[in-house]
């Protein structure tokens, strides 16, 4: 405690002397800026494009991405509010927040005849789109300048039209659209009718802003875009209040319910009941709207209410820790495989994972008319974390602890919840040796995804396959009599290929995605009796200048003996007669419970190399070693805390990789710079203070003062007064004395990321700018990208930062002067 004081003394007086110093700090004016051709030219390839099955398996939707926004779109008004962020222009996302869809492609699976979405206004901007339950239809909304709309497509035709005009309300409920089971009618969220105009915020203050804290212990993590005061409140209401509706495919409109604040609205399987999540007042400056308070009604399917579930009340006091719950019900929803029955999960710890408890969670059932009292179901000893439903005698629950990483799945029958669970699957999730995979669902003819089965009443299961080889992803059959398991397939070298959907189980007829070091991702029928391959999809190589890029993963380990390995490439023709390269390594840290599960293989060798505006493998253009994603596990065992060592651990795991580079004669140990995105920004930073191993830093929307995040961050769960010395030590703010290799810092002025707000960055700049004056020949940047968020999405703000890198690796790496 008498260490924390002294350090607190010496910080003021610091901090006295930095705010004398800090006028000195110069400014540029510069305008958006270029990087070499190379890079500008892969920037602005188009990426690969991805499909979404229709519920039969009939049709494939296949999607394009977009290109890069442009900052003038980004820069258009949005509102910060509750932690969401709305365009008050088109009562929807802003576009900060928003992803719309290029180019649309109906492809028949059976014939693999094509059909293009048609109809559509030039540069519409489409998003949201849905598959009606009987597949015969697509249901998307464009959005204008004014509004957004609702469009539906033929998958018979492909040609579009639009059912109504501007009138949806994207600002808060997720979906805002979706199909009732009849596949001919949608329930949307609409702006109200006649809505009067929000006021204008008045330049005079009506009083000040006032906070209570009453004695109740309540710790807040850190949180964006939060409400301020009376006219954030009433801008909130305005923009997230919307009118539900059931709207035809003649663009028919029947307004059903009372004006409210929806933050959901989900029908029944069978379409005659909605489930209603409202939010209520007061609002909270402290929390975004998710912990208001709120509550759960079901109404008919004319609107009127049948019964209030559930009042649910402020959540500024869930207790601390990633286990913790808000108390009460929670996570209501409909039962998948029946008519009407709603299911929902209750805390019975208090939501306090600290308190001492043999059930931690338990289900609760309620089925329609919804008139008696709720059934109590299983019995949980951790958090639920979702139910597979397949009929009434199967459905198959999981359940977490993240304090222990324990997950555990086991089955259940729902029509006698009084029998007792039987485990399915037992594991640690940070295992990936030993994850048995993912039950597979379908849609059912009610749009609902329950359990796939064939006729033998099997179940499926798709996995990632890790193995010390890599991932190798598998399809295996369960028997849910006997919890046998077969296995039916499995990737092999020299391709990766991924099961996306069984589309006939008892002909074992499978639709994966497959690729190779140096051929693109595509996707095909796989027939798992015979082994035959039908291609699907013909995308061509996205990148063909990079297409003799050799990508090796390498294995190496720390001097502690855990495992490591790394992702490196090299530039196109080089050898080692030309000498050892500049190296460019990016990475982001991981805890874990355990050293095995630390040094497992990550990724598989046989990946398509993939780039993308911010991908590392782009510096391989410019003469650059890039080793990317090179493991830095932290690791504490048992009792024991990770983050407790995490800067000793951080730097040995550094170490170990610039060693074997250098071992490899591949990277110049004096020419290799170190950089990371979010926590690989803090670990960045963290790296250039407490070693010298790096001749430059590249920093990217970090954070870098754990105590303006005193209620836990990442994966640390306690609070700044429980762990001070973790909190600091792990700071690099407190440590910018120490810096003395170039850093660059990089942030979006509209970080909407937990933690990372951008006053991190500038705080950082100037602490280390004034060390700078000291004449230790220290040397930092910073740049701020107006109307950016946590990550890029401008055209503009890309390639400058792209620039930015760029202008830094050159002087400060590449070519950095000999050793004295």
């Amino acid at each position: 405690m008498k260490h924390f004081q002294l350090f607190a003394k010496k910080r003021v007086c610091f901090l006295l002397l930095l705010a004398l110093c800090l006028p000195v700090a110069t400014q540029e004016e510069l305008t958006y800026q270029m990087p070499p051709r190379e890079i500008v030219d892969i920037v602005d390839a188009p990426g690969n494009p991805f499909v979404i099955p229709s519920p039969d398996a009939g049709t494939l939707l296949v999607v394009e991405r977009p290109a890069l926004n442009s900052i003038a779109e980004l820069a258009q008004p949005e509102l910060r509010l509750a932690g969401l962020r709305i365009n008050p222009r088109s009562n929807g996302p802003a576009l900060s927040r928003a992803a719309f869809f290029k180019k649309i492609v109906f492809k028949d699976m059976a014939t693999l005849k094509e059909r293009p979405l048609a109809g559509l206004p030039a540069e519409a901007r489409v998003s949201d789109l849905r598959w009606s339950p009987d597949s015969s239809n697509l249901a998307f909304t464009v959005t204008q300048a004014d509004g957004i709309e609702l469009w539906v497509a033929s998958a018979r035709n492909g040609r579009a039209r639009r059912l109504i005009g501007p009138r949806l309300n994207g600002a808060i409920a997720d979906p805002f659209c979706q199909w009732l089971p009849d596949s001919g009618r949608l329930l949307c969220s609409l702006v109200p009718e006649n809505r009067s105009p929000l006021p204008e915020k008045s330049a005079v203050p009506k009083g000040p802003v006032v906070q209570n804290s009453e004695g109740k212990v309540a710790p807040v993590r850190t949180f964006q875009d939060l409400l301020k005061d009376r006219c954030d409140e009433e801008a909130f209401a305005h923009y997230a209040s919307s009118q539900l509706a059931i709207v035809d495919l003649e663009g028919t409109v029947q307004l059903i319910g009372s004006v409210g604040i929806i933050a959901g609205a989900d029908p029944s399987p069978d379409g005659k009941y909605i489930l209603v999540n409202l939010i209520q007042r007061p609002f909270s400056y402290l929390v975004p709207y998710t912990e208001f308070p709120q509550s759960f009604e079901i109404w008919n399917q004319y609107g009127q209410p049948i019964r209030k579930l559930a009042a649910i009340p402020l959540a500024e006091d869930v207790p601390p820790g990633n286990d913790a719950v808000r108390t009460g019900p929670r996570d209501f929803a409909w039962r998948c495989d029946t008519p009407a029955t709603l299911f929902w999960v209750e805390a019975q710890d208090r939501g306090d994972p600290a308190r001492e408890a043999e059930v931690r969670d338990k289900v609760f059932c309620l089925a329609a008319p919804f008139t008696g009292d709720a059934l109590a179901g299983p019995a949980l000893r951790y958090r639920l974390r979702g139910i597979s439903w397949g009929t009434g005698s199967l459905a198959l629950l999981t359940q977490f602890w993240w304090k222990t990483r324990q997950m555990r799945v086991e089955r259940f029958e729902p029509d006698a919840l009084a029998k007792p669970m039987q485990e399915v699957f037992a594991y640690s999730s940070e295992d990936r040796y030993s994850d048995p995979g993912r039950f597979v669902t379908r849609g059912n003819a009610q749009g609902r995804q329950v359990l796939l089965s064939d006729r033998s009443g099997c179940l499926y299961l798709f996995g990632r396959g890790a193995s010390p080889e890599g991932d190798r992803p598998f399809v295996d059959r369960f028997d849910p009599a006997g919890g046998g398991k077969t296995r039916m397939w499995r990737s092999a070298a020299p391709y990766y290929e991924s099961p996306l959907l069984l589309v006939e189980a008892d002909k074992g007829l499978l639709l994966t995605s497959r690729e190779g070091k140096k051929e693109q991702p595509n996707y095909f029928l796989r027939n798992l009796k015979s082994g035959k391959l039908k291609q699907v999809t013909r995308f061509p190589h996205p990148f063909p200048a990079l297409k003799a890029v050799e990508k090796q993963i390498v294995h190496y380990r720390r001097s502690d003996g855990v495992e490591l390995s790394g992702n490196l490439y090299l530039p196109i023709g080089w050898s080692k007669s030309a000498g050892p390269l500049p190296v460019l390594m990016w990475a982001y840290p991981q805890e874990f419970k355990s050293r095995s599960a630390a040094g497992q293989m990550q990724d598989s060798p046989y990946r398509f190399i993939r780039i993308s505006p911010y991908a590392t493998l782009l510096w391989v253009t410019q003469g650059y070693a890039v080793f990317d994603n090179p493991t830095m596990p932290i690791v504490g065992e048992g009792q024991q805390e990770p983050n407790d060592t995490y800067i000793e651990q951080l730097v040995d795991s550094a170490r170990a990789a610039v060693d074997k580079l250098a071992e490899m004669g591949v990277g110049d140990p004096r020419r290799v710079a170190i950089g990371g995105h979010s926590y690989g920004a803090f670990m960045t930073a963290n790296l250039l203070a407490h070693s010298r191993l790096f001749a430059a830093g590249i920093a990217r929307s970090g954070a870098y003062n754990r105590t303006l995040t005193p209620f836990g961050f990442q994966a640390e769960e306690r609070l700044l007064w429980q762990a001070p010395g973790t909190y600091i030590r792990m700071s690099p703010f407190m440590y910018a004395h120490q810096v003395k290799d170039p850093i660059l810092l990089i942030h979006g002025q509209a970080d909407d990321n937990s933690g990372t707000f951008p006053v991190q960055t500038e705080r950082f700049y100037h602490e280390r700018f004034y060390h700078a004056l000291k004449g230790n020949g220290a040397t930092a940047r910073m740049v701020l990208l107006p109307s950016e968020a946590h990550g890029y999405d401008a055209r503009e703000s890309i390639l400058h930062m792209l620039w930015e890198t760029w202008t830094w690796l050159e002087k400060f790496v590449k070519n950095r002067p000999p050793a004295d």
